[in-house]
């Protein structure tokens, strides 16, 4: 059973955790910045960002954190982000791409014309990631964390209609960027491990974890009461797959018990479609394109 007590001392460890100002994001926050790591609270809200600061603080003064503005549906926020922290911090340890958004009932478009959930949840992933390696692969030992969820069982990789502009599902486009976060996961340690850049790249899912993801799916949030688990469980998966020395490269921690739906964390299985390298390489390809950004697998400085 591995609990936040297994995490060891993070102390000089430099930690960014996306949506970060609740749910999920907001306890592993707490979690690392309790065990001694600079945490920065990257959040799309800054006065939430601040005020889930200040709850930290709350419980520990001696929290080691900041907050810092990123909007992942806003390519240019993601730009003006990573400028900030490379200009300001001299190391990257741990990414937790953990923000997200569920269930839109209406089609809507990022700023830079991407259907919602896939261009906040992965693509706008992609980009922080991508415009970060050079620090990530400058620091030794690094891990990229990314949470993907049980929901990317109902997804595909639909390369016609990736931004839902010839139909729109709001489940089928939320499971497209959940799978398309296992693949980018996957892809990423494989091209790493071809370049001989030595990261870790993991993902994690929650399992059915209450918290305001779940506003947009009125059915889901009501049965939050009955079957939800609390965020501090629902993170514990995201710190083991950022943590654990059992978490070998590229692969998924979810929750133990009935249908990874809640439970301690341990390592899971995705789904086939999400192990798929040639479909996993098409998407890297295309997101590329789409974002403008190019990752430098180069040797280490």
């Amino acid at each position: 059973m591995w609990t936040e007590a297994d995490i060891p001392d993070l102390s000089g460890t430099q930690t960014i955790v996306t949506g970060a100002n609740s749910g999920i994001g907001l306890e592993t926050s707490r979690a690392l910045a309790e065990k001694g790591a600079h945490v920065v609270l990257a959040c799309r809200n800054l006065e939430k960002g601040n005020e889930a600061a200040g709850s930290i603080r709350q419980k520990n003064s001696r929290v080691d954190i900041e907050v810092m503005e990123l909007d992942l549906s806003d390519l240019s926020s993601v730009r003006v982000f990573a400028e900030a922290f490379n200009g300001g911090h001299s190391s990257l340890d741990i990414l937790c791409n953990n923000a997200g958004v569920m269930a839109l009932p209406e089609r809507i478009e990022t700023v830079d014309g991407f259907e919602m959930q896939f261009g906040t949840n992965h693509l706008g992933h992609f980009a922080l990631t991508g415009l970060l390696f050079g620090m990530l692969r400058n620091t030794p030992g690094a891990r990229v964390v990314t949470v993907s969820s049980m929901g990317h069982r109902m997804g595909k990789i639909d390369f016609e209609n990736l931004n839902a502009e010839k139909s729109y599902k709001s489940t089928g486009a939320y499971g497209q960027s959940k799978l398309a976060n296992l693949l980018f996961t996957r892809e990423l340690q494989w091209r790493a491990d071809d370049a001989g850049v030595g990261i870790r790249a993991t993902a994690a899912h929650p399992g059915w974890t209450g918290t305001n993801l779940q506003r947009h799916a009125p059915m889901l949030n009501f049965l939050n009461r009955f079957v939800s688990q609390k965020p501090p469980m629902g993170a514990l998966p995201t710190l083991y797959a950022v943590i654990s020395d059992e978490m070998a490269d590229g692969e998924y921690a979810g929750p133990s018990g009935f249908m990874e739906m809640r439970g301690y964390p341990k390592k899971v299985k995705s789904s086939a479609a999400s192990r798929d390298r040639d479909i996993a390489r098409k998407l890297w390809n295309v997101s590329e394109e789409l974002t403008g950004i190019r990752f430098d697998f180069s040797s280490p400085a």
